[in-house]
């Protein structure tokens, strides 16, 4: 009987094991990077049945564009004055409500400073900005304890903030540091409209940012009607989140319903072995809950 019931047991915690979804560490700079690829979130957790972290470098401290924010807020959250003691906590609190509707199990806060917006990552990786060894230390770690299966990141372009690209250059760094048995696929994430023209290939000076050319571009469609009169998809996921970032009622509201595709572009220091496993992982998402093209 004793022999019965440890089989019985054993035979749960396999079934246990075969039905966990994937598991994703998201890395961004600012509360609000994510709307990115809110949808494909969205089916990890509510559809695959995965986990997903995330991992915030900066404070919140910065991004003073919230005009009709301030009268929400009653904050002039366009001084920086008053951002700098007003929008850490306020951020925050915007990003676990966009991580309520995303299905974010965990958050992790770096608190760096969000100080301004300029386009050169290299003053961070020289310590001039940033306490780059206590990111990297904690990146690590995080990246050990999880065992994930992606990270997400945003595309390190040149045209990007800094902030962004020093975020997506850790991330990459770090995923790169673990054994080869532990090490995630690290993909780059940017929405864009249907028909573009944007490439991506390297950051210059950063050699570990550069794509494969064997990979594909990955994509979920979130602007796919289906349903009655096609008149649902999953563009709405990405607008709850957006409407968390209230702070961000400029930037937000220019993105408003906006971006049909959330767009992921595979690293070349990921494993070749890893692209056909990524192409079946998106054929997932795509043919998950309601399913789309």
């Amino acid at each position: 009987m004793r022999t019965i019931f440890s089989f019985f047991l054993l035979f749960l915690a396999s079934n246990f094991l075969l039905a966990q979804g994937p598991k994703v560490l998201i890395v961004t700079a600012h509360p609000d990077d994510e709307t990115m690829f809110p949808a494909t979130v969205f089916k990890i957790t509510r559809e695959l049945k995965g986990t997903v972290d995330l991992a915030l470098i900066t404070d919140a401290s910065g991004g003073y564009n919230g005009l009709i924010a301030s009268t929400y807020y009653g904050k002039n959250l366009t001084d920086s004055a008053t951002g700098r003691v007003a929008l850490p906590l306020l951020r925050k609190k915007e990003l676990m409500c966009a991580g309520e509707v995303m299905g974010i199990r965990n958050f992790f806060f770096f608190d760096q400073l969000d100080d301004f917006y300029q386009i050169d990552p290299k003053p961070f990786f020289e310590g001039k900005r940033w306490d780059m060894t206590f990111c990297e230390k904690k990146l690590n770690k995080i990246l050990e304890d999880g065992q994930y299966d992606y990270v997400f990141c945003l595309v390190p372009s040149a045209e990007q903030h800094a902030h962004h690209k020093t975020a997506s250059i850790l991330a990459i760094r770090a995923a790169n540091n673990l054994s080869s048995a532990k090490k995630p696929i690290v993909l780059g994430g940017r929405a864009l409209n249907k028909g573009y023209t944007y490439n991506f290939d390297m950051l210059d000076g950063f050699p570990e940012t550069k794509v494969s050319s064997k990979a594909p571009v990955f994509y979920f469609d979130r602007s796919y009607g289906f349903g009655e009169n096609n008149k649902h998809s999953y563009m709405i996921v990405a607008d709850w989140v957006k409407a968390c970032h209230k702070s961000q009622s400029g930037d937000m509201n220019g993105s408003m319903h906006r971006g049909d595709l959330e767009t992921f572009w595979y690293f070349d220091i990921n494993a070749e072995s890893g692209i056909e496993a990524t192409s079946r992982f998106f054929e997932k998402i795509r043919k998950s809950g309601f399913v789309t093209k």
